[in-house]
């Protein structure tokens, strides 16, 4: 006999191995002596800005022996305004009733993703009356909107991208796992939390992983009403599983419940069937390793549950909505002819110990995995650690790291772009700035590159205990360099510079769905802050695309200045010469073959409000700054910056549940400060 449990629970290459048992989420009893709405689904048949069709429909069981009559309503309202309703005089036979009342909202408010408007939300409710007295009653809050996964051939291969509202939509995103080993940890407050940082990261979408859990409803309360998208995948995941009878009816009510509960909330985007398994089929060694019988009954159960069984409930229960049949299903990032089709997982910067470059050209039509690791800062090691245990290859470090190649291959990535330190705390620090830049690499990659590629999700957004993982959110909720990465390279528009060749490229990548005349202003500049050489160039905003906005050959962008100690500043400007869009910095050379000045770093603190004002400010180039704090989950305005030679920067530090922040000491890191 087979039971179904979260397979994370067993260990995986980021967790714990802590196998739980028990019932973790609330037990209740309900009682009822007339008719109870079991379920209330409200299907959007159609939705645009003109009107949306929805169907309500009802399940709802008549407890007595008897026929009895009932009026069953619906009502539906949008904030600020008066409600509207519709009512059907119904016959409710004993048992189960399915009831139907079709209704048409003019006008709608659409639900719109995070970066996009507002994601509107209205309240449906639905109830029974029996004698003139409502005996029982649903009600969801339901964003109207119109989803779908695109997937057309096209000269290059075949598309896969989503289209909100009928806009193609680039996925900027994230991957989610449990949030803690011992899930009854995992409260509402953790949630909101967590999808308040990718709110504000300017994320839209977040992938749950199949070797979890499926997450609890406010985790999709929070989704809906920050506008984030959710990848939600059936509990599968880089195994092959048994398919009897008894077992497939586990599943199938599995499936059931779960989809009935989720399929209401406006963030839910589409159901995979699972992680990673077909491509264990083919690629990862199981038809050498196990006998011909073996593999055969393999491909049958993965034929029967992901072919079979779940697309069947989803179209049973979830009708329309988009149902991937795996993540990925054809794309494999040893094999670059199969890029071109579906969403991909690029693991070439971890596992083939690939540079950060390779994320230029390795691109796929969507990449919903690609990841690599960093320490989480000192605070949480100490948690786990003394400093005896603080070496790369201390017993507690090694216990704390569960990737095969792990810490090692840490130093050794970061030996192609940074000074590798002797002292730990240092090599924790640059290792964070290692991963930051280079995630970021591939996020901005991709981003790029569309239409042709049209999502970005990297691996992985947070922990589920106190260790040396993917995460760009470390356990105790403080975010890494990689957060404040993704938060900058996701903005909604964003200033773009790469090598090519021969040739400097600056692109402006842009979600905005209208355009606007705007300007590009360059300055070359040393680290002290002389400006060498200024360059302005007008264009026009992309709507909802990226493009090359300027270029020019490589030597005469950096002609009379010494290239390991300039860059260049890239200010976009709008229609009004005020609004900053977007102000980024391009490094010509790697970190450790920069000549950086040890900058004195002047910081001044200020309580306003409950929080802490920081003003800090240098006269040469400070390259990531890292300002510390010991509170744990502190919230920085910013963090793990480059602070420009003569210029103020000005971050808020607030407590994690928003109390007063009393003074805390601040410990200020810079790259030019560490020493091999």
């Amino acid at each position: 006999m087979f039971s179904r449990k979260a397979p994370y629970s067993y260990g995986w290459d980021w967790g714990i191995r802590m196998v739980t048992c028990g019932i973790w989420r609330p037990v209740y009893l309900q009682f009822a002596d007339r008719a109870v709405v079991e379920d209330y689904f409200v299907h959007q048949q159609s939705v645009s800005a003109e009107q949306a069709e929805v169907d309500n429909r009802l399940e709802i069981n008549n407890i007595g022996n008897h026929t009895q009559q009932a009026v069953v309503r619906v009502t539906y309202s949008y904030a600020g305004e008066s409600d509207k309703s519709i009512e059907k005089v119904v016959e409710l036979q004993p048992g189960l009733n399915h009831i139907s009342l079709p209704v048409t909202v003019e006008q709608p408010h659409l639900w719109m993703p995070n970066g996009w408007g507002e994601p509107a939300l209205y309240m449906f409710e639905a109830s029974v009356s029996v004698d003139g007295q409502v005996v029982s009653q649903k009600s969801h809050q339901i964003g109207l909107r119109s989803i779908r996964v695109v997937q057309e051939e096209d000269k290059d291969g075949q598309s896969f991208y989503f289209e909100m509202n009928g806009v193609p939509m680039f996925a900027k995103g994230t991957n989610l796992i449990p949030s803690d080993a011992l899930l009854p940890r995992v409260t509402r407050q953790r949630y909101s939390r967590l999808l308040e940082d990718v709110q504000s990261s300017n994320m839209n979408m977040i992938r749950v992983w199949g070797g979890g859990i499926y997450e609890d409803d406010a985790f999709f309360e929070e989704a809906d009403r920050r506008g984030i998208l959710v990848w939600q995948d059936f509990m599968f995941a880089c195994t092959t599983y048994p398919h009897d009878p008894a077992f497939l009816r586990n599943v199938a009510r599995e499936a059931e419940y779960n989809i009935k509960r989720l399929r209401n909330h406006a963030s839910l985007a589409m159901w995979c069937g699972n992680n990673e398994i077909y491509e264990g089929i083919r690629y990862w060694g199981w038809k050498e390793k196990y006998s011909s019988e073996v593999y055969q009954q393999m491909q049958e159960g993965y034929d029967v549950l992901f072919r079979q069984l779940l697309p069947q409930k989803v179209k049973e229960f979830d009708p329309g909505r988009f149902y991937l049949e795996g993540s990925p299903l054809e794309a494999n990032w040893g094999r670059p002819e199969s890029w071109k089709v579906g969403d991909s997982h690029n693991w070439g910067t971890w596992y083939g110990q690939k540079p950060f470059e390779s994320l230029d050209h390795e691109i796929p039509r969507f990449m919903s995995e690609y990841g690599f690791q960093a320490f989480p800062e000192m605070k949480t090691i100490r948690t786990f650690a003394s400093p005896e245990d603080y070496e790369l290859e201390s017993p507690v470090m090694n216990a704390h790291q569960k990737s095969t190649i792990g810490n090692a291959l840490i130093k050794k990535t970061m030996s192609l772009y940074y000074p590798v330190p002797e002292k730990f705390e240092d090599l924790v620090y640059v290792g964070l700035v290692l991963q930051g830049h280079g995630m970021r690499r591939g996020m901005v990659a991709h981003r790029r590159n569309r239409p042709y590629c049209m999502g970005s999700l990297p691996w992985q957004l947070n922990d589920s205990w106190p260790v040396v993982s993917w995460s760009a959110i470390d356990y105790y909720g403080n975010w890494k360099a990689m957060q404040y990465h993704t938060r900058r390279a996701f903005a909604p528009v964003l200033v773009d510079a790469i090598r090519q060749g021969d040739r400097l490229r600056f692109y402006v990548l842009s979600d905005r769905l209208q355009t606007e005349k705007v300007t590009l202003h360059l300055a070359l500049t040393d680290f002290q802050g002389k400006v060498i050489r200024r360059h302005r160039v007008e264009g026009m905003l992309p709507v909802n695309a990226s493009e090359v906005f300027f270029e020019e050959d490589w030597q005469k962008a950096f002609e009379g200045c010494d290239t390991t100690a300039s860059f260049i500043r890239m200010t976009l400007r709008g229609a009004d010469g005020r609004e900053v869009l977007s102000d980024e910095v391009f490094y010509p050379v790697y970190p450790k073959e920069q000549r950086l000045p040890r900058a004195e770093i002047a910081c001044r603190k200020v309580k306003k409000g409950g929080v802490m004002e920081l003003t800090l400010k240098s006269r040469v180039l400070a390259r990531d700054v890292f300002v510390e704090v010991p509170l744990q989950g502190a919230r920085f305005s910013d963090n793990f910056f480059d602070l420009l030679p003569g210029e103020t920067k000005r971050i808020t530090v607030s407590s994690p549940d928003g109390a007063p922040l009393e003074d805390v000491s601040v410990v200020i890191h810079q790259l030019a400060d560490v020493r091999e």
